[in-house]
């Protein structure tokens, strides 16, 4: 646990790089977005802050020095510069958009919206607070998350590969999610932040959704609506974890929510968005597809899309704005993978007729198996995909999903709906003008949607397991998650649901989302400000004492995986500075309490980045000597009927340079006293 003065230097530390992130951001905000306020002011704001962090991150790591000190100055130096070039600069004008805190008062449906949306932080919450006891347990939390994490902590490079076991070709994923978790740890030294951060990724989804529904006058409705949509058991496994499925959602949502706010408010007669907006709504979707795989069709469709409405004059400009802001948000990691492969996709071997280069591996894991393939399959419907949907989407998932798919698909209508379609500019309501009565960017984020949709039932892992058998179907519908939250929370927005929704107004009710009116806001800021401060102030003085229990409880009596990994996990925490060998998927917990421990799988590396286990006794213990490693932990990842208790790889260590620390099945845990003779292998 950490002491006092620790604490509070890593909440001094984690404090600095939020406001120099967030006093550069806001300035670079200004600068693009001059009339943004409010809501979604702050949320392209935030956007830009956590670039910011990322990218100072990423330069550092290309060099190995992503390390306490190097990343504090980097980002003061980062922030402070754009205060300081942007003081020396003309600011440009504009009126600034209205937002939803400039109307007074809160009608019945705004405090019913807001009250689903606290539901849903305090449910998300509860799952946090159980690995705030646990620790991290989660499979992909165990098997590469955490361990990304970790290891960018402690090498302080973001560049190389950190091979893992061998499954998935897991090590050319994207980690953007991750570097916020290594944040964490370089402020306080171990890993407090991580269970919460899911958190503050999921209030910040719940803010993106209000931001998409706040130009149509139904930012509560959206709000409600997508609260709802987060709180599914298939997302369940996201909170307290370091599951990164929370960010790129929160990202995506960001993207479409700018956009939407950023259409009304062009100055007249201009077509397309201006660009400003083109760069963050790119730079958000970037975000979102340097975090997770799945969501490249999406960011790719948005991108394109912002060009496609954009004038004909102007649509290489513009692809050159928002192409170079998604590279920037996520290009990195699939940089890296070229680097080391000669491809930024290694798991895709063929172009057409092109060959590329990729490792000559199989993936590893589960049987790979997509939702398409199996879509005219009576048995797997029955068997799996209706009992998964029931077990992942809640009882109501035809209620759901036809919702968020009617979301998305009367987003689709162009047609100019003057009387219905009116928005919100300058604090005041107008009808459309002539390109935005057509509402071309309601059909672009409609499509983002069902491209999400889309990229989902075409994954490889969205149906995983034996042939027939897709035992991976209800943890992959979070892949699903991204298209039935932005489904549901554009839902509203949609003419239809506009006009039906106006007949239920008040002629004298004042919404929270109407903006109607510009009264002083200088005092409700203050307020805000001050309440702002009082919670962090909270949050300080409450997280002491939490971490306290958090390292009391990390891993003490795990039971998340079979009796020997669980008694392997509570035998590593009190291991530190000791370089530790596996054969474990789930790896993370043998780091340490203090994250001194070097772990690492064994496996030989290949051509193009590939990385595949040793396959003889000899191969063994030629790489165990060549790592100087202080601890081998050897074991399966699970007990199956008709298998030895043991991996071959427990009798390839047995020597009398190898002392057995603990022994339950199916693992061994030996401590290497010295070096093992490859020459007498066990027969």
């Amino acid at each position: 646990m950490l002491g006092p003065g620790r604490y509070l230097l890593g909440v001094a530390e984690l404090a600095l790089l939020v406001g120099f992130a967030w006093l550069g951001a806001s300035r670079v905000r200004e600068r693009l977005l001059p009339r943004f306020e409010g809501a979604p002011a702050w949320l392209a704001t935030a956007v830009t802050a956590l670039a910011l962090l990322l990218w100072v991150a990423e330069v550092l790591g290309t060099v190995s020095l992503f390390k306490p000190v190097p990343y504090l100055v980097g980002v003061a130096v980062v922030g402070l510069g754009i205060a300081w070039a942007d003081r020396r600069g003309e600011r440009r004008g504009g009126a600034p958009a209205p937002d939803a805190t400039r109307a007074g008062g809160f009608d019945l449906v705004t405090l019913i919206a807001l009250g689903i949306a606290l539901v849903a932080v305090v449910h998300f919450a509860s799952g946090v607070r159980l690995r705030l006891s646990t620790g991290m347990t989660g499979f992909d939390s165990t098997w590469y998350h955490g361990p990304f994490a970790a290891g960018f902590f402690q090498t302080g490079n973001t560049m190389d590969l950190h091979f893992i076991a061998p499954q998935f070709l897991a090590w050319f994923y994207p980690a953007n999610g991750e570097i916020f978790h290594a944040v964490g740890m370089l402020a306080f030294g171990r890993d407090v932040l991580s269970p919460l951060l899911n958190l503050g990724w999921f209030i910040g989804c719940l803010a993106a959704a209000w931001c998409i529904g706040r130009p149509y006058r139904v930012a509560a409705w959206s709000l409600a609506l997508a609260a709802i949509a987060l709180s599914v058991p298939a997302l369940a496994d996201q909170a307290g974890e370091a599951r990164n499925d929370v960010v790129g959602i929160f990202f995506l949502l960001a993207a479409v929510a700018v956009a939407l706010n950023a259409w009304p408010i062009r100055d007249e007669g201009e077509r397309g968005l201006p660009a400003g907006a083109l760069l963050v709504v790119g730079l958000a979707a970037g975000l979102a597809a340097g975090t997770k795989l799945n969501f490249l069709l999406p960011a790719a469709v948005l991108v394109l899309g912002l060009v496609a409405i954009s004038p004909r004059g102007g649509r290489w400009r513009a692809l050159a704005v928002a192409g170079l802001a998604a590279l920037a948000g996520g290009g990195y990691w699939y940089l890296r993978n070229l680097v080391h492969t000669g491809n930024p996709l290694p798991w895709i071997h063929h172009l057409g007729p092109i060959s590329l280069p990729a490792p000559e591996q199989g993936l590893g894991g589960r049987e790979a198996h997509s939702v398409l393939g199996y879509l005219t399959d009576g048995s797997v419907w029955s068997d799996w995909f209706l009992p998964g949907l029931h077990h992942g989407l809640w009882l109501l998932w035809p209620l759901l999903g036809a919702a968020a798919f009617a979301g998305l698909l009367f987003c689709l209508d162009p047609r100019p709906r003057a009387s219905r379609g009116s928005l919100i500019t300058n604090g005041v309501q107008k009808e459309p003008r002539g390109g935005e009565g057509r509402a071309l960017i309601l059909p672009l984020v409609g499509l983002v949607g069902l491209a999400s949709a889309f990229a989902w039932l075409v994954a490889p892992t969205s149906a995983s397991g034996p042939d027939g058998m897709p035992r991976g179907f209800e943890s992959g519908l979070r892949y699903l998650a991204p298209a039935l939250i932005l489904g549901l929370a554009l839902l509203p927005a949609t003419p239809p649901m506009r006009a039906l929704l106006g007949r239920f107004r008040s002629p004298n009710s004042r919404f929270l989302s109407h903006g109607e009116g510009r009264p002083e806001f200088g005092g409700r800021f203050g307020l805000l400000v001050w309440a702002l401060a009082a919670l962090a102030l909270l949050a300080v003085v409450a997280g002491y004492p939490i971490q306290r229990h958090y390292f009391q409880s990390r891993y003490a009596n795990p039971s998340f995986t079979t009796p020997g990994l669980n008694a392997a996990f509570a035998w590593s925490r009190d291991v530190s500075g000791a370089r530790i060998a596996t054969t474990s998927t789930r790896q993370y917990p043998l780091f340490g309490t203090d994250l001194s421990n070097q772990v690492a799988y064994i496996g030989t590396e290949r051509p193009h980045g590939g990385f595949e286990p040793p396959k003889t006794c000899r191969a063994w213990r030629e790489a165990l000597n060549e790592g100087h490693y202080d601890y081998v932990v050897t074991t399966r990842d699970r007990l199956e009927p008709g298998k030895p208790p043991y991996p071959p790889e427990a009798s390839w260590t047995e020597s009398p340079q190898a002392k057995v620390v603990l022994k339950k099945p199916p693992t061994v845990v030996f401590k290497l006293t010295g070096t093992l003779d490859p020459s007498s292998c066990p027969s």
